[in-house]
């Protein structure tokens, strides 16, 4: 009874006629992807679990198209790094790298499919390193605070020099009487307390 209860996943995923395998692995292995239960595969897709880490959307996307030469079309992120095995495109081998965490869809021109579910040690969804990240929180947080008092101190400098330049003023005038006729002299003047700010 306990083997049937443990072989009822993969029989009812026979059924449905949506085989699934998951796979785990280090950046720098090797894995085979096959096509489980697609007579005459045509395409393959993939669905990254952590799209955001990679500048990805949500959702699937294309990897790999058979062709009629009989050189699959690689997606340029899989570029160099993913190869068919066989004269089609059943079987393939995979050269992890980080961020390739996700399912690979093989389809077939009926579209049914079958999926590869991959997890690579070490892909998060934060994106982050395993080590110590300390360091790069404290400057997500300082430099905008310094920014910030760099503002403020100028506004604040701003408004000094604007109130001194108001309190005291150079005025122009026209000496009409006596001396020099018709010149221009200047002098400071400085404004009542209540035309000052």
């Amino acid at each position: 009874m306990a083997l049937v209860l443990q072989l009822l996943p993969l029989l009812l995923s026979k059924v449905q006629g949506n085989p699934e395998v998951s796979l785990e692995g280090n950046p720098g292995d090797r894995v085979n992807l096959s096509c489980i239960g697609v007579s005459d595969p045509t395409r393959w897709a993939w669905a990254p679990s952590f799209p955001a880490c990679k500048g990805l959307s949500k959702g699937r996307r294309p990897i790999l198209w058979a062709s009629s030469s009989g050189t699959p079309t690689v997606l340029q992120h899989f570029s160099g790094r993913l190869r068919s095995l066989d004269t089609g495109i059943k079987r393939l081998e995979l050269l992890l790298s980080a961020g390739d965490s996700g399912t690979f869809f093989c389809k077939g021109r009926q579209e049914n499919e079958s999926r590869t579910v991959i997890q690579v040690l070490g892909d998060k969804a934060g994106c982050r390193p395993s080590g110590s990240t300390h360091g790069s929180e404290y400057s997500k947080v300082l430099i905008p605070l310094l920014g910030f008092g760099l503002v403020l101190g100028l506004g604040a400098l701003g408004l000094v020099w604007w109130r001194r330049r108001t309190s005291t003023m150079l005025i122009w005038t026209t000496l009409s009487s006596g001396g020099t006729a018709g010149c221009l002299l200047w002098f400071l003047a400085m404004l009542p307390p209540s035309m000052r700010l």
